[in-house]
């Protein structure tokens, strides 16, 4: 199930990426400043800006039961099935 569906823009990782309109790969949560726990079995996690015309209209989030389980392998083929995504 969804834990959290509406963060705010800057806040925890997924609204970093969001400000930021970068991928974020988070080896371990508990050290990401703000991060907001969702899942407390949550331990790494990887956050992937959706972009329409220039401009993040979501985020893609994916978190792990274990640390450093995301890399730039996984981001490469998240960012592919973001480009399958129809608007």
């Amino acid at each position: 199930p969804v834990a959290c569906t509406r963060i705010k823009k800057g806040r925890g990782v997924c609204g970093a990426s969001w400000a930021n309109a970068t991928t974020l790969i988070v080896p371990d949560v508990e050290k990401f400043p703000g991060h907001i726990a969702c899942s407390s079995a949550s331990k790494s996690e990887i956050v992937l800006p959706i972009l329409f015309n220039g401009a993040v209209i979501g985020v893609l989030d994916v978190d792990s039961e274990h640390f450093n389980y995301f890399d730039t392998t996984d981001q490469q083929y998240l960012e592919k099935v973001i480009t399958l995504l129809r608007f």
